[in-house]
């Protein structure tokens, strides 16, 4: 049994992984900004704890993931606002890697998006921009840290019942993915060893999730 921080605990993803951590032993702690939101994440058999990772300072952070052995990246600011894009998934999340090196949070997985990273070809002046940058950013913070971290990187996503099947791979054009389908990505890749280090973006497809995120870090 691990202790696992889940931040962005009333995301629709982190609704979906909660209950699976939960039913395989873990002792989970949601974290979420609103107090409104508790009682779901409640629901999900997780411990709420409210805090707002955009405002926390470099002390803050240490105290929110001290004492974990995993955190999982699954906030997010929801677009709209560049400045609050940045805050939240660049700035949150770096102030997040970096206080779980300082306090020995050493698993780390990260929810990212397909086709994140240096060339992900996102033009200035698309609204999406500012998120493709800052994604790009924790990703590439987190991939020259020291701890054993995961970066999931899904497509399109989409409200289908999860299939439990996925495809892996860069070499394929970005499609759709289940948010059932990601949450269950998570809860795997923390059950497999194989799976640190390793960059997966993937869509839904046919290689079964333990085989496809416990075989090998992908690129």
């Amino acid at each position: 049994m691990a202790r696992i921080a889940l931040i962005g605990g009333h995301g629709k993803v982190a609704l979906l992984a909660a209950p699976i951590l939960v039913g395989a032993g873990h002792d989970v702690v949601s974290v979420v900004r609103n107090p409104d939101h508790v009682s779901d994440v409640e629901a999900t058999g997780a411990v709420a704890r409210v805090l707002d990772v955009e405002t926390l300072d470099d002390a803050g952070t240490d105290d929110l993931v001290r004492g974990f052995d995993a955190v999982v990246w699954s906030a997010g600011a929801g677009g709209g606002d560049p400045e609050r894009t940045y805050a939240v998934d660049r700035d949150a999340a770096i102030r997040t890697i970096d206080a779980a090196s300082r306090v020995g949070a050493r698993r780390f997985v990260m929810v990212s998006y397909f086709g994140a990273g240096a060339d992900h070809g996102v033009p200035e002046d698309n609204s999406f921009h500012a998120y493709a940058e800052a994604k790009t950013a924790a990703d590439a913070h987190l991939a020259v840290s020291d701890l054993d971290w995961t970066i999931l990187r899904p497509s399109g996503l989409t409200t289908d019942p999860g299939s439990g099947k996925v495809s892996v791979g860069a070499d394929q054009p970005a499609g759709h993915v289940s948010r059932a389908n990601v949450a269950a990505a998570i809860a795997a890749v923390l059950e497999s060893p194989a799976s640190v280090r390793g960059v997966y973006e993937f869509n839904d497809g046919d290689t079964p999730i333990t085989e496809a995120f416990g075989q090998g870090a992908a690129r």
